[in-house]
């Protein structure tokens, strides 16, 4: 068993990084960027949280992946060799995962949102979809993405046209989401909920808008994304900060 290292005791989040939108160089320039990130974090980090839409499309295949970002799953497979923890919270973008992530990588998978108790404080991290208010035609798309017999039934496509089939989807599914003042308050709210069940800290993430928002005894934090604000939280055992990666 891996000894842990008492200099490693922080806890870090970030989500919305859609990767596979923009140009291929604005998208290489993303994944590059994270890379750097998580080469920052892993001096102090003991966990990391990727909460959501990682990808902008990501479908899993029994024996095949898409050929991009080795460098960011090569960094991540590292990390997780050194005993750092990395859990990979799907978003509604990134949904279609099976064991690769798992097995090749080291991460721990969950497609629903998490409960976690972080040095004593109670967490609640969620991606953050399907909260907005009257939102039933996404909870019913939701239903019918994550039904195993369309998975299985999308996975007999050739996965350049499912890829191609995906993007229009993410395209439909970013202009649908669009109105970040309503969301942020639907979340808000949501979190606000969360809170008085007694949960000290409630991590977001979907509506791209970084934000930290003391809500009664507790804390909401929102993590904004990668594409333009490359925001994220860290938790140092006591308290949450919202920060901005630049290196």
């Amino acid at each position: 068993m891996q000894r842990k290292n008492p200099l490693r005791n922080k806890t870090y989040f970030f989500s919305d990084a859609h990767l596979g939108i923009g140009t291929p160089r604005e998208d290489q320039e993303r994944e590059l960027r994270l890379v750097r990130f998580l080469d920052f974090i892993r001096r102090d980090a003991e966990q990391i949280f990727i909460v959501g839409d990682l990808f902008d499309y990501w479908f899993e295949y029994k024996t095949v992946v898409p050929k991009k970002y080795f460098r960011l799953f090569a960094k991540i497979a590292e990390i997780t060799e050194k005993g750092i923890r990395i859990y990979f919270i799907a978003g509604n973008h990134d949904f279609w995962i099976k064991d690769y992530f798992r097995t090749e990588l080291g991460m721990e998978i969950h497609i629903n949102p998490v409960e976690a108790d972080i040095r004593g404080k109670r967490f609640f991290i969620h991606h953050g979809d399907g909260l907005l208010k009257g939102d039933t035609g996404y909870k019913i798309l939701k239903r019918i993405l994550r039904s195993k017999v369309n998975i299985f039934l999308f996975s007999l496509v050739h996965p350049d046209i499912a890829g191609r089939i995906a993007r229009l989807s993410s395209q439909a599914s970013r202009r649908y989401t669009s109105n970040r003042t309503y969301e942020s308050k639907d979340m808000t709210d949501f979190a606000g909920k969360k809170i008085l069940e007694g949960f000290d800290f409630v991590v977001m993430g979907h509506n791209h808008v970084p934000s930290l928002q003391k809500i009664g005894s507790g804390t909401y934090v929102n993590l904004g994304d990668w594409i333009y604000e490359n925001t994220y939280a860290v938790f140092n055992g006591k308290k949450i900060l919202l920060r901005k990666f630049s290196k």
